[in-house]
């Protein structure tokens, strides 16, 4: 099939809704945010360097990235990124990514991190439509198209679930996932543009799981899928952590503000206005570690600001003086308010 057919079959009202380029072409200091991230965490060859993890690049880092370049209609930045990312971390045999590179070292792990992923196939079916690229939607279809084969499993309880990646992860009778790998928009565009209506289920299946685990209290980092129910990994976090706090940012993002887990860490968040954000904390909302920083502060904000009672409240100002990762959701955080309310929007 010819690049260009592919391009044209995409479902335009999938990608015509893209991250709003033209309201933060519109905006001078949303410009300027994403000039600083770049500046402070993309190398010029096209690498995200998370510092703090001995300058490593990730999956997700560049699939995180990538969506933020086509939110900020920049093509020569999401070009960069895309092909350091095929010439580095493309390497398996299969159309997944590999997870983690090092300087020095290379690829250090060839497992594949299933939420690099997604955002990598999000991200290169958002591209196709606003950046004109074929390539990039025959990429976007190969990658969907792994994830759907490979990752996508069926539950010892029923339904579907996601892998976190290709290898572990997995044992007799019992699947481990990560609550916070659940992305729904991009599950649903991805099912929608290339005809893959197991990543439609599995996205609805997940949002199903993440409410039964709320019903109890906050979602932690890792649970457990057996036939007898979920329960907490026995070598994994099974509190509330880093990767915990990108669920609700990823359910409001898909719209369902009204979510049970968006509701548990909206009442975790009400102390944040005056205190640190919870970054850690034990299933019952008792936050063990707090952190000042703005990324972490616009999650919080993003999640408290979509609840029906909660007046309205700005996210807060992009700095870079802050790690890559709360700086990346802070970005992301931004991207989510423009694209499904203007209640959050500073």
């Amino acid at each position: 099939m010819k690049r260009r057919t592919v391009l044209a079959m995409i479902p335009a009202k999938v990608i015509s809704a893209t991250a709003p380029a033209a309201a933060l072409a519109g905006a001078t200091s949303w410009q300027d945010a994403w000039e600083a991230w770049k500046a402070a965490f993309l190398t010029g060859e096209g690498r995200v360097v998370d510092a703090l993890q001995e300058a490593a690049s990730h999956s997700e880092g560049q699939g995180w990235g990538l969506v933020l370049a086509v939110a900020f209609d920049d093509a020569e930045a999401f070009a960069r990124m895309f092909a350091w990312t095929e010439r580095t971390l493309a390497v398996r045999q299969d159309a997944l990514l590999a997870w983690r590179w090092r300087p020095g070292r290379g690829v250090t792990d060839f497992n594949n991190a299933s939420d690099g992923d997604l955002f990598y196939a999000w991200a290169l079916l958002r591209a196709a439509r606003r950046f004109g690229v074929p390539a990039y939607a025959d990429r976007a279809r190969a990658v969907a198209g792994a994830i759907d084969a490979i990752l996508v499993r069926e539950s010892p309880q029923g339904g579907l679930l996601l892998r976190p990646a290709a290898e572990r992860f997995s044992g007799p009778g019992a699947e481990t996932i990560n609550p916070s790998y659940y992305m729904p928009l991009a599950l649903h565009a991805l099912a929608a543009a290339f005809d893959l209506s197991r990543l439609a289920r599995v996205a609805d299946d997940g949002a199903a799981i993440l409410a039964r685990i709320a019903e109890a209290g906050l979602v932690p980092d890792w649970i457990t899928v057996t036939p007898q129910g979920l329960r907490l990994p026995d070598t994994l976090s099974g509190l509330y952590g880093y990767d915990a706090l990108r669920v609700p940012l990823y359910l409001i993002w898909s719209g369902r503000f009204g979510h049970p887990a968006v509701a548990r860490a909206r009442d975790l968040f009400a102390s944040a206005r005056t205190r640190g954000v919870p970054v850690r904390a034990d299933l019952e909302g008792k936050a063990t570690e707090r952190s000042d920083a703005a990324g972490y502060r616009a999650v919080a904000t993003l999640t408290r600001c979509t609840g029906r009672t909660v007046s309205r409240e700005s996210l807060p100002p992009f700095t870079a003086d802050q790690p890559y990762y709360p700086a990346t959701l802070h970005l992301l955080a931004l991207v989510a308010a423009l694209e499904t309310t203007d209640a959050c929007v500073p």
